[in-house]
Order: C-alpha cells, then sequence, then structure tokens
C-alpha cells in the first residue's frame, strides 16, 4: 500500500496574540485557543491532494504531545486523513526526539513519503525533518513550494536564499513544507462529525522505545521591547542626522 506519514504539531493559534507568563516560565496557554502548526496543516493538504490524484492509497497523520493533541488529530481527520497516530507526552519533545519517534513510526507504517511543516511557529527550529531524514538515511527536500510524485521519484522545487530550486530525489524520503505549496482546504460540519468514528490510535515513547532526553535548557522567556515610533524625514541628510543621533552611524 501506498502510504504517506504526515506529522502535526498542536501549537497556539496563529492568530492568537502570545502572552509571556508573568514569571518568564513559558508562555501563557490556559484557556488560549490551540490549532494544528500551519506548516503541518500545509503538509497535510499535500499529501490528501496526492492521495486524490491517485499517487497514494492513504494518508496517516501523527502528533507528539499532551492528551488534547488529540483535538487537532480529529481536524486533521476531518480534513481527509484516513488514520491518526497519538505518541503521548505530557511535556514537550525537542526536534531529535521528535526525529526518532518518527523514525520508529516509519518502522512501523513503512510510507513511501513522510511530509512535514518546515518548522513549527512556537520554536521555530526547523530541525525534525532533516534530522529524521539523516536518521533514516533517506533523502530529504526542504521548504518545499511544489512537490510532483513519479514512479519511484518526487520532483521538488524548494525555496532558497537566490530564488528557487528544482531537484529530485528518490523514494522513500522526507519534505518539509512551505508556505506557498497551497492552501489548506477549509473544514465543513459533516467532515468533523464524520472524523469521530476514523480510527485514532495512542502510543507512548516507551512503548515505541524512544527516551525523551532534554538536549536544552531553557532559563527564561520574555516578550521583545515595544518598539519606538517611528520618525518621518524629509531627506537623507535629515534621515543621517537622526541616525547619528541614535548612535547607529558615527
Amino acid at each position: 500500500m501506498k502510504r504517506i506519514l504526515v506529522g502535526i504539531k498542536r501549537v497556539v493559534d496563529a492568530n492568537v496574540r502570545i502572552r509571556v507568563k508573568p514569571d518568564g516560565s513559558g508562555v501563557e496557554t490556559d484557556g488560549v485557543k490551540m490549532a494544528i502548526n500551519p506548516f503541518d496543516e500545509i503538509a497535510l493538504e499535500e499529501a490528501l491532494r496526492m492521495k486524490e490524484r491517485g499517487m497514494a492509497d492513504e494518508v496517516v497523520v501523527a502528533t507528539i504531545g499532551v492528551a488534547e493533541a488529540q483535538q487537532q488529530l480529529r481536524t486533521a481527520l476531518a480534513m481527509g486523513a484516513d488514520r491518526a497516530l497519538h505518541v503521548r507526552s505530557d511535556s514537550g519533545v525537542e526536534p531529535l526526539t521528535a526525529a526518532n519517534v518518527f523514525l520508529k513510526l516509519i518502522a512501523r507504517e513503512e510510507p513511501i513519503l513522510v511530509i512535514l511543516g518546515k518548522q513549527a511557529i512556537d520554536d521555530d527550529n526547523s530541525q525534525t525533518g532533516p534530522m529524521l531524514a539523516a536518521l533514516w538515511n533517506r533523502p530529504q527536500a526542504t521548504f518545499a513550494s511544489k512537490v510532483e510524485l513519479g514512479a519511484g521519484t518526487a520532483r521538488v522545487t524548494r525555496e532558497v536564499d537566490a530564488g528557487l530550486e528544482t531537484i529530485e530525489i528518490d523514494l522513500p524520503a522526507v519534505v518539509t513544507t512551505d508556505l506557498r505549496l497551497n492552501e489548506p482546504r477549509y473544514v465543513k460540519l459533516p467532515d468533523i462529525m464524520k472524523a469521530k468514528k476514523k480510527p485514532l490510535d495512542t502510543l507512548t515513547l516507551a512503548e515505541l522505545g524512544v527516551e525523551s532526553q532534554p538536549q536544552l535548557r531553557i532559563v527564561h522567556f520574555e516578550p521583545p521591547q515595544q518598539r519606538q515610533k517611528g520618525v518621518l524625514v524629509k531627506n537623507v541628510a535629515e534621515l543621517v542626522g537622526e541616525l547619528r543621533k541614535r548612535g547607529v552611524l558615527s
């Protein structure tokens, strides 16, 4: 069976204004709307379109997170995913741990393609996809803005600093998605009802044989400093003078 595995992450909704906890220990999430990471939603949409074009037989969506993350998995099932896998973790996992989890899921599911968002909007690491490809010892194509599956290969257009780059990789492989790849579909109420009957399996890190070993220690969170009010200048000389006054130029 041609299967695509899609990874998603539960994050604070992109439209919500982020607030740092008063003690600086993290970001406030109590009572805050949560959603699928936007890049991961694009990854899922692309997998669903591949299935609709007959390039895959099944789309499996997976997440690592707290019990409440099942809400995002149900949304993914409502979008059109066939099955969901929930790897329970009551604490956040770092990219290397996430990559090891997906490696274990790959061994179980044997997908022809793994699609992830290029990064999560909460930590912006952009590491899980490349780490997974390295651990799996398979090709990768990051920052994809176009993906075309062929017979045993994928042709991927990537967004790079110099513009666009098109590469061809052998399957199975890892692809991470950029914003311009597609626009995710709107979930309708009948699809939400149907999603409640779709399979959702729960696993633990221990069952997969993965240990969460933090490599980083976060010391403190703080919001960015408030921007100073801009100044409208009439000409270049006035601009240079203002920059010198502020110590930007000497």
